[in-house]
């Protein structure tokens, strides 16, 4: 048996035998919002909750899928239910909690996840791996030989062989470092001795050629000699001037002006000379000697003053008193040495005795051949009270009594004097503790 009802798309044919709760929700009277045939308002919503539906067939339970999702069933056919049209879709029940033994029949079991090793925090200030100035990133080369058979063979192998630098060369290279230390300020460097003639304006040009040639920075000698010093005669003359042309020059601002009064040897050492008139010589004070340093002290980095042989006279009071160190030079003979062992007692028996431990004594060879006297007891007698001791053997050009030249030096003298520059070089940090004793005549 068939009826025609209206539906939302016209009319048609109804099967009695079919429920009404299967046909649908738009087979229950008007819709919410729609208007009747009486052109009235809107109709609402209808209380439906006195309507009590048929229960639902009993539908079989669906079969559980296979594990993982790869089962041969298929899920069967949703079942159409009937939920009234005024009503909202009841709320969903939460899906059952599944244990953890147990995985859920509608969801694969999840592996369980890879355990990691915990991050432990860093930190601050701590670091995993060297810094980069701690690592070294360039491989240094092998400085090819300059001397022997070691550099025969690197310019026979045309560079292909670098048998290194021997053990000496090594080791005057690390005393050219100790050389070429940085000074703060000036340094000044008074050259001494009571007895004349052994070696005392040589070792001045010898040891202040051996600093101009070296370091970068200036290097000059002044002559403080009253006695008609000779240490301009030793360097090649440039300019008569003398020191009391500078303390005269009205207009000293540059170091140009200052070079206008200086020769300058080979080795770039520049020489203030004295007056080579010994009645004026002799005016040549302390206040002058103090007036010449403040103007040198400006200009250059290192000061040496080649001293006279008298203790007494004025301008050997500002020496002492403005000096940061001593070299007493003396000859290794017997009366030398008792020259230099009274100098030292001079020192310390007018104020100047902290001087005597910041001194080195010179031992240089007037004439060739071995001394009688034993250099190596005397070495350790002088060690007692002095810093150091070196030893300058003979040479033939510093014994010509003209100008010097560091090139014409023979090995043992050129190497003695990098000895000494060095031992003087390593009291350069200790300038700042300079003192100025007061002087007793």
């Amino acid at each position: 048996m068939t009826t025609d009802i209206a539906t939302p798309s016209g009319t048609g044919p109804y099967d009695a035998d079919t429920p009404p709760w299967l046909v649908g929700p738009q087979l229950v009277g008007p819709q919410p919002g729609q208007v009747d045939d009486a052109g009235d308002a809107p109709v609402g919503e209808v209380d439906l909750s006195g309507i009590v539906p048929p229960p639902a067939p009993a539908v079989p339970p669906r079969p559980p899928l296979a594990q993982h999702g790869v089962g041969s069933q298929q899920a069967a056919a949703p079942t159409p239910v009937y939920r009234p049209a005024a009503q909202t879709a009841p709320p969903q029940p939460a899906p059952p909690q599944s244990s953890p033994s147990q995985p859920s029949p509608r969801q694969p079991a999840q592996p369980p996840p890879l355990r990691q090793r915990p991050v432990q925090p860093r930190p601050s200030g701590q670091r995993s791996g060297p810094a980069l100035d701690e690592v070294g990133l360039i491989r240094k080369a092998r400085r090819p030989p300059v001397r022997g058979w070691r550099r025969a063979v690197h310019t026979l192998s045309g560079g292909a062989v670098n048998p290194g630098e021997s053990s000496a060369e090594l080791e005057y290279r690390d005393l050219l470092d100790h050389v070429r230390q940085p000074v703060r300020g000036d340094y000044r460097i008074a050259v001494l001795s009571l007895k004349g003639g052994v070696g005392k304006t040589t070792t001045t040009i010898g040891l202040g050629s051996t600093f101009a040639s070296l370091r970068g920075d200036r290097v000059i000698a002044v002559d403080a000699n009253p006695d008609l010093g000779t240490l301009a005669q030793r360097v090649p003359l440039q300019t008569r001037s003398t020191v009391r042309d500078l303390l005269a020059d009205p207009v000293v601002a540059r170091y140009s002006d200052v070079r206008a009064h200086t020769s300058q040897a080979p080795s770039r050492l520049e020489v203030l000379a004295s007056e080579r008139d010994p009645a004026a010589a002799e005016a040549f004070d302390e206040d002058e000697y103090r007036g010449a340093m403040s103007i040198l002290q400006r200009f250059y980095n290192i000061i040496l003053t080649d001293c006279g042989t008298g203790m007494s006279h004025s301008a050997m009071r500002g020496v002492l008193d403005l000096a940061d160190a001593i070299v007493l030079v003396s000859s290794p003979a017997l009366d030398g040495a008792r020259s230099a062992g009274a100098t030292l007692d001079w020192l310390g028996g007018h104020g100047f005795g902290h001087l005597i431990a910041r001194s080195v004594v010179v031992l240089s060879s007037a004439r060739p051949g071995a001394s009688s006297i034993d250099v190596d007891d005397l070495t350790r007698h002088f060690l007692t009270r002095c810093r150091a001791v070196h030893e300058i053997s003979f040479d033939d050009h510093l014994a010509e009594g003209a100008d010097i030249d560091l090139e014409l030096l023979g090995k043992r003298a050129r190497r003695a004097f990098v000895e000494l520059a060095a031992t003087i070089a390593d009291d350069f940090g200790g300038t700042v503790l300079r003192r100025h004793p007061p002087f007793e005549g």
